[in-house]
């Protein structure tokens, strides 16, 4: 299996702070009964009925202004929370009220003198608009930034048929969704039954495909045979290259063409490679030759904390600026990560990653095509997207197989001659 992820931009606008309070605020009125919302409209201070999806008009130039209506506009979800707070609600109005206590907790602060202002930072996972909550800001590089969702995909790299689909919103990680694309694979060895390897497995060129050389008239393999142990593999970029995931692969007796990102460190200083990790005595031996023992926590994630070594070290300007002195941090995967950066230096590897591993970015650019829709999300919500997205990659399956020549013979599947 080949993965990769694509940005999905999102069906809708995306909010500012005012507008996702004030359409999160006219969402629970909506869903209030007649009592109910009458009730919220006794309290609210604004003097906004909430009843046009428009901005108040106000002079958007005038600082003050606009400190006042965002503070107003607060005041008036506060007090709607509390009077819900302790009551028995209807499933609508309990969905619209933690929609709006989501929305005012995520980008407002209150300072000393009890005004709300908008906070002065970003929310990790910050909702970006009411009309349809499962969307987030998300980037697939440092400097691209997109709304909505993330399509994720996993290729046969034979074949080129799409094995599997995911969709998640845009701020989750590739590799976070990596094991649902290759559940298949999993199914055949699941992780915990390993066959007890330290290392990852060496990678294999070929991967697994339906038969494409089938005489006309024979019945080809079900594609839900078992693959073959030797012919497990799974390729990808660097945000598939985690400890974790390359532990899963490794546990379940699957080789890894994963890529790992070599450790960095800011201004050219020391990096993590140039410290000797002994996992056997827990210790870390800086460049300076100081050897620290690693600190474990409950997970099994440690640091080796170098301190007052570093104030005499000659070496410090090269290491750290840190007054406390370098650390470094010491994961429970460390061995596992080690060994694929060994690995991936190997000319054989570097062949096979280049041969695999852009089928499936070709494959990504024929899911985006314009004459399905493209990049925009055509319905609201992950749950339809992700159907949406799913349903997309059975048609370019379909047209896939019309080039392979995978008919159907009434009693199976046959393949055209070569």
């Amino acid at each position: 299996r080949v993965l990769d992820s694509t940005p999905l931009y999102d069906a809708v606008a995306t909010m500012d702070t005012v507008t996702l309070i004030r359409s999160a605020l006219r969402a629970l009125l909506h869903a209030a009964d007649i009592e109910l919302e009458a009730g919220l409209r006794a309290l609210l201070v604004s003097g906004d009925d909430y009843a046009s999806t428009a901005k108040p008009q106000i002079d958007w130039d005038d600082r003050q202004a606009r400190e006042q209506l965002i503070d107003s506009r607060a005041r008036d979800a506060y007090v709607a929370l509390a009077l819900l707070d302790g009551r028995e609600l209807t499933e609508p109005v309990d969905q619209a009220a933690q929609l709006l206590a989501s929305v005012v907790g995520q980008d407002l602060e209150q300072t000393g003198d009890g005004v709300f202002r908008i906070a002065r930072k970003v929310a990790k996972d910050r909702i970006i608009s009411t009309v349809d909550p499962d969307a987030r800001h998300g980037h697939k590089t440092s400097a691209r930034g997109f709304d909505g969702y993330k399509g994720h995909v996993a290729v046969d790299p034979d074949s080129e048929i799409v094995t599997d689909t995911v969709v998640s919103a845009g701020n989750v990680g590739d590799a976070a969704v990596a094991q649902d694309l290759i559940d298949d694979l999993l199914k055949e060895h699941p992780a915990g039954e390993a066959t007890g390897a330290t290392t990852v497995a060496e990678p294999v060129a070929e991967s697994v495909s339906e038969p494409v050389g089938t005489p006309a008239g024979e019945t080809a393999e079900p594609s839900d045979r078992p693959v073959p142990a030797e012919q497990r593999a799974v390729y990808g970029d660097a945000a598939y290259g985690s400890g974790a995931f390359l532990d899963l692969l490794a546990g379940a007796n699957i080789a890894s063409g994963c890529k790992t990102q070599p450790p960095t460190a800011a201004g050219g200083r020391f990096a993590k490679d140039r410290f000797v990790i002994d996992l056997g005595a827990d210790t870390v031996t800086c460049p300076g030759e100081l050897t620290v023992p690693i600190r474990r926590g409950r997970e099994g994630d440690g640091i080796a904390l170098f301190g007052a070594g570093c104030i005499t070290c000659p070496l410090r300007a090269q290491c750290t600026t840190a007054a406390g002195g370098r650390t470094v941090s010491v994961g429970r995967h460390e061995q596992r990560l080690a060994d694929a950066r060994a690995q991936q230096q190997q000319p054989e590897w570097q062949a096979d990653y280049r041969a695999t591993r852009p089928k499936v970015e070709r494959k990504l650019g024929h899911l985006m095509r314009r004459k399905h829709g493209g990049r925009r999300a055509r319905v609201r919500g992950k749950d339809k997207v992700d159907a949406d997205f799913n349903l997309l990659a059975a048609a370019v399956n379909i047209a896939r197989l019309t080039v392979l020549g995978i008919r159907s013979t009434g009693s199976g599947w046959s393949a055209a001659t070569a």
